[in-house]
């Protein structure tokens, strides 16, 4: 919290950013505090690692998962559909929480989704 501290203090001692004429809402901040603010306001949530074993440090997974499907895209050039692309984003999805939580994946591609939503 110190540290939050300090750098929030350093951030409001520097001069406002630039504004176009006439601009309504709220000042604009710079990213580092932004950053700071929320790792204020949400630092139960960001340390929830430290004391649940459960939550991944990083979400590194979901964001492979979001890369695998662009690279996809490129790949094919593009989807024919967007339901086409719903599908394979939802088996992906399935995939990934499958492998995550150490299934057999092939076993679980072969149940219905209510079969899917209803285990454990």
């Amino acid at each position: 919290m110190a540290i939050l501290t300090e750098g929030l203090a350093f951030h409001e001692r520097q001069d406002p950013l630039a504004r176009r004429t006439g601009a309504r809402g709220r000042k604009a901040r710079r990213p580092g505090h932004n950053l700071l603010v929320r790792l204020r306001d949400y630092r139960d949530d960001v340390l929830r690692f430290l004391t649940d074993f459960t939550v991944p440090f990083t979400n590194n997974q979901a964001e492979r998962d979001l890369r695998m499907m662009k690279l996809r895209m490129k790949i094919s050039g593009t989807f024919r559909t967007l339901e086409g692309a719903q599908v394979f984003a939802d088996i992906r999805s399935v995939i990934s929480t499958v492998r995550k939580h150490g299934g057999n994946i092939l076993e679980t591609l072969t149940l219905s989704p209510q079969q899917i939503i209803a285990r454990p």
